[in-house]
């Protein structure tokens, strides 16, 4: 029985995963910050912080055939690290992006970077999400190793996980089970977008782990399908009577950013104008392949959004959001 880590193992991909890593045979044990219990031998939930190094090298002496890494790391952390993991397994799973993409018609693996291709001084010198994650791309493929692959998620949709634009649940679910308008970038209604649902991610990566055809291979793991934001915000008024009011970028960028630092407000627009406003369509022929599965098999998004909404418990209290807030204020205002 090959026995394999899932670090960060109880998030929107991992809630999936392991269930299907246990089907197929595996021992698994799960690390994360959250207390999980489990009843099955053969599935150990571990509460740790597997960020710690000393932490992390007390637990790579378990002794596991394979890693799959959801964890984030900063350049400089990843650079501690990769070295440990690769040493460590016969085959570790790395986590980027599909957010490392610059605009492209159609992305495929070999779709320009916005590390290779964006020109803004200030963008190139941060380590936003879509850099750190091409740099610790970059870091594997400059290693002596070849006991790696590299995925790459479009947005991923999973239980607590709804995305909207830029938004996620606690602001996209809470307002609209309150009855609230969501207000969102008009400059992002008719872009093309991609949402997969974390089931069919989870299957690409459980059918990914030790095939030998994916060591030092790279895969976006994503659905064919697309929509634009509009029709996606027309999925949420369908499942659960979402209201969209459309405002300009700049409007929509101060309510997300708030009152936060010259950064803060950086990052929000990185996050929106070097994505979410980019035509994101995915050819996934090289991970359908890989993995033996069909587009047919791949769930609807609508169908997704619908299945994971129902199962979400009545009484839920979503957390807090300043977002909120922001737009209850414009609202009022306007």
């Amino acid at each position: 029985m090959k026995k394999v880590l899932v670090l960060g193992g109880t998030g929107a991909m991992g809630l999936y995963l392991v269930p299907y890593l246990r089907r197929m045979g595996y021992a698994v044990d799960v690390v994360s910050l959250d207390k999980c219990t489990s009843d099955d031998p053969d599935l150990r939930y571990i509460t740790g912080n597997a960020k710690d190094l000393t932490y992390l090298e007390s637990l790579l002496k378990n002794g596991y055939d394979g890693i799959v890494d959801f964890l984030i790391y900063r350049t400089p952390e990843f650079r501690e690290r990769y070295q440990m993991f690769l040493e460590k397994t016969d085959h570790y799973i790395y986590l980027s992006s599909y957010r490392i993409y610059a605009d492209s018609p159609v992305i495929t693996e070999t779709s320009p970077r916005l590390l290779d291709t964006a020109t803004d001084p200030v963008y190139l010198a941060s380590e936003d999400y879509s850099l750190y994650k091409a740099r610790g791309e970059d870091i594997l493929h400059a290693s002596p190793y070849g006991n790696y692959s590299i995925i790459r998620p479009a947005i991923t949709f999973s239980k607590f996980r709804f995305q909207l634009v830029t938004l996620e649940a606690p602001v996209v679910v809470r307002r609209m089970k309150e009855g609230k308008a969501v207000l969102l970038p008009i400059q992002a209604k008719d872009i093309q977008a991609t949402m997969s649902w974390a089931g069919d991610v989870a299957m690409m990566i459980a059918r990914l782990l030790f095939a030998p055809h994916a060591m030092k291979e790279t895969y976006t793991l994503a659905t064919a399908q697309h929509q634009s934001w509009g029709e996606v915000a027309d999925y949420y008024r369908e499942i659960g009577g979402l209201k969209a009011c459309w405002i300009d970028k700049e409007d929509y960028i101060s309510l997300i950013a708030g009152d936060g630092d010259e950064f803060r407000h950086l990052v929000t627009r990185w996050q929106l104008e070097l994505d979410r406003l980019f035509t994101r369509v995915v050819d996934n022929r090289k991970i359908l392949e890989a993995t033996g599965m069909k587009q047919a098999d791949l769930m609807p998004v609508k169908e997704g959004l619908r299945r994971e909404y129902e199962a979400l418990p009545a009484d839920y209290i979503w957390p807090h959001s300043h977002i909120n807030d922001a737009m209850d204020a414009w609202l009022m205002v306007k």
